[in-house]
């Protein structure tokens, strides 16, 4: 069998995308999934996104991490499954879509995508890192001399060590200016850095703002894919009105025997 296939990238972090409207794809195969997000013998990517009908919304988003599971929000995958629809034109400039932690909305102007993401209601705030959920569980921490940290292996340090079996997202964050960051990403189920994490990145921007680090409601965040710009309100102990914004990109599409 031969599969038609898109790849995107959203500041690095990179999908195969398959249109799966008419239920082609064997959405159980573990093994498949795995063998497509493979940079060495299949195609190569961070995660795998279907997109599906949705009888509500304009299309239903089902994400893969390249482990083969499917799992949490992948605000990235957001923004290129976007993208993806608009190419399909299943959208246009607005649409709704529905994933695993609910209802999104979003729109799409000259290859940028502005997500909404869903309300969080609170931060965990502990001395020297902070916790948050923003679609996906996030472990925020500030550190000295960022570009020179091993991300993977204190990464997966934390990973395993601090939230066990179900594991958590770790960032690393320094400090660049009143209302901008640099973050590196630990992604559980890639089980390594990625260039770039969206759920993160946002996690990142709520996290300095509970903190005090930034007072502006507005945070540029500059990952090694790039820069996603985050925007949001406060809302009691929690936020609201949380959007990601950056762009997504078509890199190539294709077939491959499965």
């Amino acid at each position: 069998m031969e599969l038609n296939f898109y790849k995107y990238q959203g500041t690095g972090n990179d999908f195969v995308m398959v249109d799966n409207r008419q239920g082609i794809f064997p959405k159980n195969d573990t093994k498949l999934v795995n063998f497509l997000c493979d940079r060495k013998f299949g195609v190569g990517a961070d995660g795998l996104i279907l997109l599906e009908d949705d009888d509500a919304t304009d299309f239903k988003m089902v994400y893969y991490n390249a482990d083969g599971n499917e799992s949490s929000m992948c605000g990235n995958g957001g923004r290129c499954l976007v993208a993806f629809a608009n190419f399909l034109n299943v959208v246009k400039e607005e649409c709704t879509f529905i994933a695993v932690d609910g209802l999104h909305s979003a729109s799409i102007k000259d290859g940028t995508v502005s997500l909404a993401m869903q309300d969080v209601a609170e931060i965990a705030t502990f001395e020297g890192y902070t916790f948050l959920n923003t679609g996906s569980p996030h472990h925020v921490q500030l550190v000295e001399n960022l570009a020179a940290l091993d991300v993977k292996s204190n990464g997966a340090k934390l990973r395993y060590g601090k939230y066990g079996s179900t594991g958590s997202n770790i960032n690393f964050v320094s400090k660049e200016g009143d209302a901008a960051f640099a973050v590196r990403t630990y992604e559980r189920g890639v089980e390594d850095e990625t260039l770039s994490c969206g759920t993160g990145v946002t996690a990142v921007a709520l996290a300095m703002h509970a903190n005090g680090q930034t007072k502006e409601n507005k945070v540029a965040l500059t990952t090694p894919g790039g820069t996603l710009n985050v925007s949001f309100e406060k809302n009691g102990v929690g936020y609201k009105n949380i959007h990601l914004v950056g762009p997504a990109t078509q890199v190539f599409s294709g077939l491959i025997k499965i």
